[in-house]
């Protein structure tokens, strides 16, 4: 079941989200990060046991723009379409909120691309790169590729 995320979900996604920080795949989040942007959370809870097995946050940058961001699934839940069910409900959210685009910064740009995201050079996101990525371990060198949806 995709839910939005509530606090006791918080260290069950700081534990996924930690794991692929560690191997570089994506940017870290503090847990003080994540009850502060809890709102922008979405969680898969499994049926069964009702553990956290993935997380998606879509964050509103400006007035026409938002970021898909922290999207991860548990490794044993991998190739179960978790990670585009989230990101399926993100862009609904998004379009219904009117925004007109909505962005990722990714190590999987093909997953994105059977999506619908096109390739677009970072330059065009501005707020993001003086926002969140100013207080990444590989800015100003980032090596994750921009991909953009119009909505």
């Amino acid at each position: 079941m995709i839910r939005k995320a509530k606090i006791s979900d918080v260290r069950s996604m700081h534990g996924i989200l930690s794991e692929y920080a560690a191997r570089g795949l994506l940017l870290g989040r503090s847990l003080s990060d994540l009850y502060a942007q809890l709102r922008d959370f979405i969680v898969v809870d499994e049926d069964s046991t009702h553990e956290i097995v993935g997380t998606c946050s879509l964050r509103i940058c400006w007035e026409d723009i938002a970021e898909i961001r922290s999207l991860a699934v548990r490794e044993d839940f991998r190739g179960s379409d978790l990670g585009r069910a989230m990101v399926e409900i993100c862009i609904r959210e998004a379009s219904d909120m009117g925004l007109k685009k909505l962005f990722v910064l990714t190590y999987v740009p093909a997953f994105f691309e059977k999506l619908g995201f096109k390739p677009v050079d970072k330059s065009v996101l501005p707020h993001k790169v003086w926002g969140d990525c100013i207080k990444c371990v590989k800015f100003p060198d980032c090596d994750e590729e921009a991909l953009i949806l119009d909505l």
